[in-house]
């Protein structure tokens, strides 16, 4: 296996990354946050927010059921068919006690699959490392069991309550306002642990001055509690206050199981140092690697949808624009033969993929019925400023992305399509080379302009897949690339000066 690379996106299936791409003993920390019951639909990007994600969908609902995939797992770990996991008897007895305990469903099948990455994370894990799996009620005392066979009882340290306020509603129970998350290390005493102090309390810093006594003893007997010590605060507990991602707007990016940035600014503060190695697994929208970044520690993640992989290097070039960091992304497409590969095994994944060489927004038209029907509607969306002049005012062009058999007609549709949606231009990505009647369609459009320059801009543009890969990039007008960065926008501007006229 290859040294990792620090700031790598893996795209895929993280067990079989775990396998072939991360070595033994490599990460100092580990925090992963899994999808747990369908009726949530827990880890689906977008699905409350901007966008449905039908390539998530599907993700989760082929990952966490009783599927024929989840079986030849299930006979993995139970020594029926040879495993490229390491598997000890004591993880076959648990999984043969739970089919006996829960029967073969879907609570089952998820522990089955977090299982045998549970196994592969502790493999990568260094001696000195931890890891902190992030959980519900509803699945907390399923994987505390998996947990304590996996890594031994010995090794586990804390059950951390996440404690947070919510909108209540009146049910026939005590309101469900906190998440779990289980801490375990594999030695008994965690090599890398850095002991995070809470607030002293209003009357400590009342009567004390922010100081406390101590107590001197003899015997077991108390002799003087005259004598003080000046404290920062006490040593943290496991029961955290911190508040949902509803209390942080300015992190809220749409999906709807993210994390305060707050929530991981503790436990990567208290099970790392600066330089050190972060992984996660199940990397959703990137808040671990965002805060990972933030306090100077390397990192690395892995998510089974190239629409959390765009949001996550667009969010990581925002927040750190100034620093220009460097995002490598593995396994998604570099060549035509890829990109030719991920169209046929993924449809969907290919559209967002495109649509992040154009840093596109996906359309809203995706949704879970439509994913395996025909390929209609706009795939894409792409902002870039309209007027500078006399106040801000956005722009659009649309974007329809094509895998297959393309025709002279797909250019007049996307024309109706413009202006429909009342949009400037549209930008039409084939992976097929486009013929001369559609080059001709596209020309007879037209063009448009902006207010800040007296450039013309096409009105109908045809990119293909080959010409994107070797770098080629839409024509439009300035801002673009930088969807409503601030920074970047007056950055661009200032660059392109020319573009101004009187």
């Amino acid at each position: 296996m290859k040294e990792l690379t620090n700031r790598t996106l893996f795209f895929g299936d993280n067990l079989a990354i775990l396998r072939e791409k991360i070595p033994d003993d490599c990460i100092d920390l580990i925090y992963l946050d899994p999808p747990f019951n369908s009726n949530r639909n827990y880890n689906i990007l977008y699905r409350e927010g901007i966008v449905d994600s039908p390539a998530q969908v599907q993700a989760f609902e082929d990952s966490w059921h009783w599927t024929p995939e989840a079986q030849h797992i299930f006979e993995e770990l139970t020594g029926v068919k040879q495993s490229k996991t390491k598997i000890n008897q004591n993880i076959s007895d648990l999984m043969l006690a739970l089919e006996k305990m829960v029967g073969k469903n879907d609570v089952l099948a998820y522990l089955t699959m977090m299982t045998i990455r549970l196994i592969e994370l502790k493999r990568v894990l260094k001696p000195s490392g931890s890891i902190y799996l992030h959980c519900d009620p509803t699945a907390s005392h399923y994987l505390k069991i998996t947990m304590d066979t996996v890594f031994g009882k010995k090794y586990f340290q804390n059950e951390i309550i996440w404690h947070y306020k919510r909108w209540p509603a009146r049910q026939n129970r005590f309101q469900r306002m906190h998440d779990v998350i289980l801490f375990y290390s594999k030695q008994e005493t965690p090599g890398n642990f850095n002991t995070l102090l809470s607030p002293l309390a209003d009357i400590t810093l009342k009567i004390h001055k922010g100081r406390k006594q101590l107590a001197v003893y003899e015997e077991g007997r108390r002799l003087s509690r005259d004598q003080q010590h000046s404290s920062e605060g006490t040593p943290m507990d496991d029961v955290w206050g911190v508040s949902s991602i509803a209390g942080h707007a300015k992190e809220r990016l749409g999906y709807p199981t993210q994390k305060p940035e707050a929530l991981l600014e503790r436990i990567i503060k208290a099970s790392s140092n600066e330089g050190d190695m972060v992984l996660d697994p199940f990397c959703g929208c990137g808040t671990t690697v965002a805060v990972a970044e933030k306090l100077n520690r390397r990192w690395i993640g892995i998510d089974i949808t190239t629409l959390a992989i765009n949001l996550i290097k667009s969010r990581m070039q925002n927040k750190f624009f100034k620093k220009r960091i460097q995002i490598s992304v593995d396994g998604l497409p570099k060549d035509l033969s890829g990109a030719k590969e991920l169209a046929q095994k993924n449809r969907f994944e290919f559209e967002y993929w495109v649509l992040s060489l154009i840093n596109a927004m996906p359309a809203q038209n995706k949704t879970k019925e439509n994913m395996h029907g025909a390929d209609k509607g706009i795939d894409g969306l792409v902002t870039f400023y309209k007027k500078l002049r006399e106040g801000e005012e956005i722009g659009k062009a649309i974007v329809q992305v094509k895998s297959g058999h393309i025709q002279r007609n797909d250019i007049a549709t996307l024309k109706g399509d413009i202006e429909r949606e009342h949009a400037e231009a549209g930008l039409f990505i084939t992976l097929d080379e486009p013929t001369q009647p559609m080059k001709v369609e596209a020309n007879a459009t037209g063009t448009y302009t902006v207010d800040y320059t007296h450039k013309e801009f096409p009105r109908i543009q045809i990119l293909t897949i080959g010409e994107l890969l070797a770098g080629k990039k839409p024509d439009l007008p300035v801002g673009w690339y930088h969807n409503h960065h601030k920074e970047a926008k007056v950055e661009e501007i200032d660059n392109r000066q020319d573009l101004f006229g009187d």
